[in-house]
């Protein structure tokens, strides 16, 4: 793992910055059809699961989003989510004008599944 033997901070922040590359593996996931976790994510990209290191992961699929959006995709962030219920963290909800409800529970649920589902029916479809 990248943490145990890896780069110095600046090659650590390059990689969590890689807009591209994360792009990539969200597109990736879509296509598949499935969710991952942060931890997962950042697995992939050779690190253990930090909270420094989630929000910089955070930061990168913020501008994957808004990229996606003035290209007219469908959102990706969406597809990462917490291992413990499967849900996005508080800064996907915060940000939100389109949802009202809480951040957790059956509706939260639903509204993500709808966000999800049409990232998948995208990038399936390419």
């Amino acid at each position: 793992m990248i943490d145990d033997f890896g780069p110095d901070p600046q090659d650590a922040a390059a990689i969590l910055s890689d807009v591209a590359r994360i792009e990539a593996m969200l597109q990736q996931l879509a296509a598949e059809g499935r969710a991952a976790s942060y931890s997962e994510i950042l697995g992939h990209l050779g690190f253990r699961f930090s909270r420094p290191k989630m929000r910089a992961l955070c930061r990168t699929m913020d501008e994957v989003d808004r990229r996606a959006m003035r290209r007219g995709e469908p959102e990706l962030a969406a597809l990462v989510v917490r291992e413990s219920d499967g849900l996005p963290g508080q800064g996907w909800w915060i940000g939100r004008t389109d949802y009202q409800g809480q951040w957790v529970g059956a509706e939260a649920r639903a509204f993500l599944s709808a966000i999800q589902q049409r990232s998948f029916d995208h990038w399936r479809n390419r």
